[in-house]
């Protein structure tokens, strides 16, 4: 059994403290569902720092692990029972991790009572769903209206080598010296790296107003854990509107190697920007990569050019080696992005100028029988194809390390991809280098594919 602490009652950090006799009894009262949901996040919160990105065993060696709601006359507190030993420090909990247990606990138990048993959100509708993204973020303290433009979404592989890993911190220096903030998936490697790389950055700088901001959601969390250098975190309900937030959060994007995730995320972000309606907004996007692996930044450029046509090549810059010459473009494109937001009088902290077409807004749940159905033929307009192919990264996503999904394929075998022979042609070597790269999952001696390609 893992060496555990058998009980502790925290406290909040700084929010949440204000809360009515009434909204702390509905957190207390909260359904099982719900809280299932917020005990699997809060696990995963309290094993930050854990070598294995496999939830499904997460959940096993902590089968005994509960967390529960205190309402008391001055403000709420949380028990938690049969935590992971390495979240305390002489019997109290790090300060990081706390803090974020109570961003798990207003997101998913706060947002679900205030936002959605009142009817608040409308999922129903392209601008419903980035209305919800909006006050999700602003209910989190993300978006506010005194930070200028500078956050810089880093995307990138949670399972990397070190000198991966140190080309991202690298990368984060610069751009730290630079008095840029971070968003990341808040987990490990290249999420990890470039926070790491600006929070030295910002101390030679003097720069104390640094934000680290993470964003995830429940499955994701539930795999990846935050690292102790984010200062903000959100979970997002699902992983569509985690990818609206990040866009719409972004003044620059900057993707480093990675896994099918990192393919999802690009696809995605392509997805948006090459739809005409967003012609004339800037969301710069730079693929960066170390000397070393300028073969993948190759290939990944290549697979693009294929499945989607030589023009998709205008919505990304290919960056090879040199971290400084990364931050210098990166730094540039913010400042354009800014003066972009004043000619144009919107707001700098949420992008509400961009088009995100309902097919990358809609939640996909992977299944065997939805993977088979994806439509991954050419003969369709290109958002449409752009969109079918994000679903099948995030459905080998799922079944590499989320929960339901690595239980699914355990169950029932390898998720199925059907289409054109031509794009089927180029999935396979594009996923046969992920695997051999080590990139699909942390344990990779061990790693099974998740996925079966086949043509039409």
């Amino acid at each position: 059994m893992p060496q555990t602490i058998s009980s502790a009652i925290i406290s909040p950090v700084q929010s949440m403290e204000l809360l009515s006799q009434m909204e702390m009894a509905s957190l207390a009262n909260t359904d099982e569902g719900v809280h299932a949901l917020f005990r699997r996040c809060a696990l995963a919160i309290l094993n930050t720092g854990s070598a294995t990105d496999n939830a499904h065993a997460i959940f096993d060696a902590y089968e005994t692990f509960d967390i529960r709601v205190l309402p008391e006359p001055w403000g709420l507190q949380l028990e938690v029972l049969n935590a992971p030993a390495q979240a305390f420090v002489d019997g109290r909990m790090l300060q990081a991790i706390r803090s974020h247990l109570f961003a798990a606990l207003r997101d998913i138990v706060y947002v679900h009572h205030k936002l959605v048993n009142q009817r608040r959100f409308d999922f129903e509708s392209g601008e419903g769903i980035t209305d919800a993204v909006f006050r999700i973020l602003r209910n989190a303290g993300i978006v506010r209206s005194d930070v200028p433009p500078r956050l810089v979404v880093c995307w990138g592989g949670h399972s990397i080598p070190r000198d991966e890993y140190e080309y991202t911190k690298e990368v984060g220096y610069e751009l730290g010296l630079r008095e840029l903030d971070i968003s990341t998936g808040c987990g490990p490697g290249a999420m990890k790296g470039p926070m790491k790389g600006a929070a030295i950055g910002h101390a030679k700088q003097f720069y104390k107003a640094g934000r680290f901001v993470g964003v995830t959601e429940p499955d994701i969390i539930a795999a990846e854990p935050p690292n102790p250098l984010v200062n903000e975190l959100v979970i997002m309900p699902d992983i569509e509107k985690r990818l609206e937030a990040f866009v719409r959060l972004a003044h620059a994007v900057v993707v480093f190697p990675g896994g099918v995730g990192t393919l999802e995320e690009i696809l995605y972000i392509l997805g948006v920007k090459s739809h005409p309606d967003n012609a004339g907004q800037p969301l710069p996007l730079f693929l960066a990569a170390a000397d070393a692996q300028a073969d993948y930044l190759a290939t990944i450029d290549q697979f693009l050019r294929k499945v989607l046509g030589d023009g998709i090549a205008e919505h990304y810059q290919l960056v090879v080696g040199n971290p400084s010459e990364v931050a210098r473009q990166v730094r540039h494109a913010v400042d354009a992005v800014r003066e972009h937001r004043v000619r144009t009088r919107e707001s700098f902290s949420f992008n509400w100028g961009l088009w995100i077409e309902e097919g990358l807004q809609r939640p996909f749940h992977p299944t065997h029988a939805s993977m088979a159905e994806l439509n991954l033929h050419t003969e369709q307009p290109l958002h449409v194809l752009i969109a079918e192919l994000r679903r099948a990264f995030s459905g080998i996503t799922a079944g590499n390390v989320k929960d339901f999904g690595v239980r699914a394929v355990l169950r029932h075998g390898p998720f199925q991809l059907h289409g054109d022979a031509d794009i089927i042609g180029q999935l396979g070597p594009l996923l046969q280098m992920l695997v051999s790269q080590g990139r699909m999952r942390l344990d990779v001696r061990d790693y099974v594919p998740c996925f079966e390609l086949a043509g039409s």
